[in-house]
């Protein structure tokens, strides 16, 4: 049976990072750093003729470091071992992030794509509520105005209609069948012989799971898996099979598998497993276009400027809701 899945796009923020804030000047913890020379109007990135200046950047920046900063509990600034990895990882993330959008914003002007009023109004109400989210503090250490927050809120809000445009006409229809996950349970073994030894055993009643715990090769005897994420005589093998029965020896060319089909349709992981598909979907339709797109536009990123905002932990900026505010304002008409 087919489903349709409402498409939606989600944003970069929700690739695995591991930062916590931002410090300004030449390193972290060497007094207040608030105290330094003020960069806040320099630019730091240039696309297209569109610059973010260092203010803006820093937005981007805080924010994302605040939101993945600590993980199950764990401030991963106090990790000193991982300290400058992690600074330069979340760094490189937010210039990335924020070319893309400049990228996608020159792409869609050229397409004629403009935000309408409506949505210019629920970006305005955005920025407001975020700008007056912030304390004191932040709003000095960012040096962004609620006129930034509203700029990049509207770069933001235009790089989404362009997506939600590229990928309108993508096919969202996915079938049970292409989007089936299946719960089971495998032996592998790299040799013949041992093959014949797990036969023999199983075709005289041996319990799988006990013969798994002897003879499995592979780091996993329970597994979960689609189309796609095993080898092909395996796959075929293993989708015939109802509940409970075990498959012949599988040969290929990494071993010889062995599945015991322990739920042959996992329902909530195929619903899952549908929106994954269609978002596939929509990536290759919208990275088609974009790709060749970004390759014909020029991209400068001040990198001395750059270089001069550090990663690292500030007391009182704890902003991380740049966001959700963003979702909740605009996330249903944009």
């Amino acid at each position: 049976m087919a489903v349709k899945i409402r498409k939606k796009m989600k944003h970069a923020a929700a690739l695995c990072v591991c930062m916590a804030c931002l410090c300004l000047g030449t390193g972290c913890g060497k007094g207040d750093p608030l105290h330094v020379p003020q960069i806040a109007a320099k630019p730091v990135l240039k696309v297209d003729g569109e610059s973010y200046s260092t203010a803006e950047a820093k937005v981007y920046l805080a924010n994302y470091q605040n939101l993945y900063g600590t993980v199950a509990g764990v401030n991963l600034w106090e990790q000193e071992v991982k300290k400058s990895t992690l600074e330069e990882y979340i760094k490189n993330l937010t210039i990335s992030q924020m070319t893309k959008i400049l990228s996608m914003d020159s792409l869609a002007k050229s397409r004629g794509i403009a935000l309408e009023e409506e949505e210019l109004a629920c970006v305005q109400k955005a920025a407001r509520a975020y700008f007056e989210s912030l304390n004191g503090r932040e709003k000095d250490y960012l040096g962004a105005d609620e006129e930034d927050i509203r700029r990049l809120y509207e770069d933001y809000a235009l790089a989404q209609k362009l997506y939600k445009s590229l990928t309108a006409d993508i096919n969202s229809e996915v079938s049970d069948d292409e989007a089936r996950i299946m719960d089971a349970m495998q032996i592998v073994v790299s040799d013949k012989k041992t093959a014949k030894e797990v036969k023999k055993a199983l075709d005289n009643g041996g319990d799988f799971s006990t013969l798994a715990s002897s003879y499995n090769e592979a780091e996993e005897v329970k597994i979960q898996f689609g189309r796609g994420e095993m080898p092909q005589e395996v796959e075929k093998a293993a989708f015939a099979l109802d509940n409970g029965t075990v498959s012949e020896r599988i040969k290929t060319d990494k071993g010889f598998y062995f599945i015991y089909c322990v739920n042959k349709f996992n329902e909530e992981l195929t619903d899952a497993n549908k929106i994954k598909i269609v978002q596939k979907r929509e990536k290759a339709a919208f990275g088609d276009v974009y790709d060749a797109y970004s390759r014909t536009i020029s991209k400068k990123v001040y990198q001395n400027v750059w270089d001069e905002i550090r990663a690292g932990h500030v007391n009182d900026i704890v902003t991380d809701s740049f966001f959700a505010v963003y979702q909740e304002y605009c996330g249903e008409l944009i």
